[in-house]
């Protein structure tokens, strides 16, 4: 298996090792894409959907790269979400392992005290964080980046909007002028191009098919129900033999009041959303990874690059707005070559939506009801 690693130039012992315990057989396209030229100094732009592998596609070559023994940080990896921030930590620490490299989080909300003892006292090589954090930290001098040589954008088109755009500018200006930034995104609009460009020296624009696997591992089926019956059928869904659902609502006020609903009929349930405080959040979280709820209720910025092992199901209790949002939702689960279903719960209205939104994918939709607690071809 650490051949495959030789071919794209990774021969770092503790990357092999890593890569030999996790069990992965071959890398996935955008990783066989985009850590040659992360390794040669290029700027990246890529494109690739959720589940194939975007983090280690930037991390591997990152952590190639690294000096050990200098103790400055020389990777910036910027997220919008505190909870992407705090995976993509645990996937530094897991994959550096046994290399002398430490990686650090700068999220908002935090204990910012905390913090600052952390780089004083780690002197981390990899700082990973949301913008607001890392920009209050380089201003107050707290964070030192006269020697990062490659800053990551997460799930760019959720940072390259325009009220973050003069952050993440500031943080760029503030490193070296011969910087390496690499942007990454599930789906990226013209106008995250665009912006991303406006940053950046040639870069090399790799993009993946976005269309989800149409290989019988996800299938994608809806429900037709009025609103109200919504939570009844949320109720169902939870009761399936072996389900882990992650469900998708637009509004926070319907979310807490489903979950009333949830709870007040014995369904154990966990609710992510961006007003909860940060330890709320880690809490919700780490019951739902526990498997002490099988459903949890979120919110689409909540969710965003959340990657959760195991999960059966993606609900849409309200119907995606477009492809992307549907393309994002859909890649929480089949990840991996993993399988999954997406069950969307649409009133006669909805129906339509959702059609046009599946046609335009291409993929096979399939309408199914409830029969005898089970989800069932509608007949």
């Amino acid at each position: 298996m650490s051949n495959t690693l030789e071919t794209l130039n990774i021969t770092n012992p503790f990357l092999q090792k890593a890569w030999e315990k996790s069990q992965f057989k071959e890398p996935t396209k955008i990783q066989t894409d985009a850590i040659p030229e992360i390794l040669d100094g290029g700027d990246v732009i890529a494109e690739s959907p959720t589940g194939t592998g975007k983090t280690l596609a930037y991390l591997l070559p990152i952590l190639e790269k690294i000096d050990p023994n200098q103790k400055d940080p020389q990777a910036l990896i910027m997220a919008s979400s505190r909870e992407l921030v705090m995976q993509i930590f645990e996937e530094v620490q897991k994959w550096a392992e046994g290399s002398g490299i430490s990686g650090a989080s700068m999220i908002g909300g935090a204990n910012v005290k905390r913090q600052i003892e952390k780089l004083k006292k780690k002197h981390p090589q990899i700082i990973i964080g949301t913008p607001g954090r890392v920009e209050e930290l380089i201003k107050t001098k707290k964070l030192k980046m006269h020697e990062v040589k490659t800053i990551v954008l997460d799930e760019g088109d959720q940072l390259l909007v325009p009220e973050h755009n003069k952050t993440i500018q500031s943080i760029i200006k503030s490193t070296l002028s011969e910087r390496q930034v690499l942007l990454f995104s599930a789906t990226l609009p013209p106008k995250t191009e665009e912006v991303g460009r406006s940053f950046m020296k040639d870069p090399q624009v790799l993009k993946v098919n976005r269309t989800p696997q149409k290989n019988g591992k996800v299938d994608h089926v809806y429900v037709v129900c009025d609103r109200r019956d919504k939570v009844k059928n949320l109720e169902k869904l939870s009761r399936l033999k072996n389900m882990k659902g992650l469900a998708f609502g637009k509004d926070i006020g319907e979310l807490s009041v489903m979950t009333e609903k949830l709870e007040y009929n014995r369904i154990p349930v966990d609710v992510l959303h961006s007003e909860m405080k940060k330890i709320e959040r880690q809490n919700a979280l780490q019951q739902f990874r526990d498997g002490k709820s099988n459903l949890l209720l979120a919110t689409d910025v909540a969710a965003r690059g959340l990657d959760i092992k195991g999960l059966t199901h993606v609900i849409q209790v309200d119907t995606a707005e477009d492809e992307d949002q549907y393309l994002h939702r859909a890649g929480r689960t089949g990840r991996a070559g993993a399988s999954g279903t997406i069950v969307s719960l649409v009133t006669p209205g909805e129906e339509k939506v959702l059609k046009r939104i599946v046609n335009k994918l291409d993929l096979t939709l399939e309408k199914k009801t409830f029969y005898a607690g089970e989800l069932v071809d509608e007949k």
